[in-house]
């Protein structure tokens, strides 16, 4: 039974959207992936986490664990990171 608690929470952290409280940029732009870019290849943490929020400018983060599914629905206002087996960054982008 204690086996089944961590993977439990692994499969579920891909369903948690955290939320920062952040204002728009002043050009109008909600979330800026290319800002973000130098986290790929990093470790996702709560850390890596954090810092795509700070760096894209968006006030929502999206964790897209491996062979996950995601929903289609689109928020520009949302950084979506994408990660891989060994927890390295593959992917981010904004929706």
């Amino acid at each position: 039974m204690h086996k089944i608690a961590p993977i439990a929470f692994i499969l579920l952290a891909g369903c948690v959207t955290v939320e920062a409280p952040r204002a728009a940029d002043p050009d109008g732009s909600m979330c800026r992936a290319r800002a973000a870019a130098s986290l790929v290849g990093q470790t996702a943490s709560s850390e890596t986490g954090a810092r795509a929020l700070s760096l894209t400018g968006a006030h929502s983060l999206r964790w897209g664990p491996p062979n996950s599914a995601w929903t289609m629905d689109y928020r520009e206002d949302r950084v979506n990171v994408r990660y891989d087996g060994a927890m390295r960054i593959t992917e981010i982008t904004c929706g």
